[in-house]
Parts: structure tokens; sequence; C-alpha cells
């Protein structure tokens, strides 16, 4: 049962993971059109700038995730490296409980309060012209904290089973 939540887990955030990286894709393309706007057209349009950030934040957010699956997050690795498994499995224990779990816990709480009260007034850009659906890009940030709670929980389990 804990080996289907774990996978189950495991695919969620990797299909965040694959969204993430589509929109990593996309981005360079956004940058480029909007600096030949600006600068051999002498055009600026909020709404692109915008974009800009929306996506910037959301591979941030869609991939926080699976960085963490790939272990490719940041960790002082001054002295993680040199230890044995056993101590870096208990450090890393330790590390899901009392500190990413609480954390997530937290921060899901908060940042579901600050999306649903931007959905609440459909919230959009203040600047004119800018995009009008900002509410949406706030709701990825309590998506985010649950992906990350639940890869912690897909981490936790496969420790146990080592």
């Amino acid at each position: 049962m804990l080996r289907l939540l774990a996978r189950g887990i495991k695919k969620l955030v990797s299909i965040s993971g694959t969204l993430a990286s589509w929109v990593n894709i996309i981005l360079p393309f956004v940058v480029l059109t909007d600096v030949l706007f600006r600068y051999l057209f002498n055009i600026s349009f909020p709404w692109l700038f915008e974009l800009e950030w929306h996506l910037f934040g959301l591979i941030f957010l869609l991939g926080a995730a699976q960085t963490y699956l790939l272990n490719k997050h940041v960790r002082v690795d001054l002295f993680y490296n040199k230890w044995a498994d056993n101590r870096r499995n208990t450090i890393d224990l330790i590390g899901v409980c009392l500190l990413l779990l609480p954390f997530c816990i937290v921060g899901f709480v908060y940042s579901l309060k600050f999306a649903m009260n931007s959905f609440e007034i459909l919230e959009g850009s203040p600047d004119p012209g800018g995009l009008p659906f900002r509410f949406l890009i706030k709701a990825c940030i309590p998506i985010m904290f649950l992906l990350l709670f639940l890869q912690g929980i897909q981490n936790l389990i496969q420790r146990f089973q080592k």
C-alpha cells in the first residue's frame, strides 16, 4: 500500500516537473520577443513583461518538488558527502520530519488564504495592459507546497523501506 502511494506521488511530482520543463522551453522565446519589440521597434507590452515573470514563477513553483525528488536541491554538503549512508538517512529523516513537512504545512495554510483572496476578487494586474488572471499564478503557490509536502512523504516512505 505504501509502495503504491509512493509511486503515485512520484508520478504526480514527475508530471509537475515535466510541465515546468515545458514552461522552461517557452520562456526564452517570450523573453526574446519582448527584447526584440523593445529594442528594435521601441514598443513595450506590459502583458509580455508580466508573462515572463509568471512563466519564471511557474518554473519554480511546479519544479520545486521534482528537484527534491531527483535529489538536486540545495544542501550544505560540507559534511554530508563524507558521512556514511546510515548517517545520511538519519539526517534526511530528521530534516524531512522537523523542517520540510512543518514548513510545507505552514506555507500551504497561509498561501491558500492568499490564493483564495486573489480568487475571490478575480485579481488581475494593477498595470494597464497587464495580464488579467493573476489569481491563477497565485493558486500555484499552495500547489507547490502541497507537491513538496507529498514529495517529503514519498521520501520518508522510500527511506523507511531501505
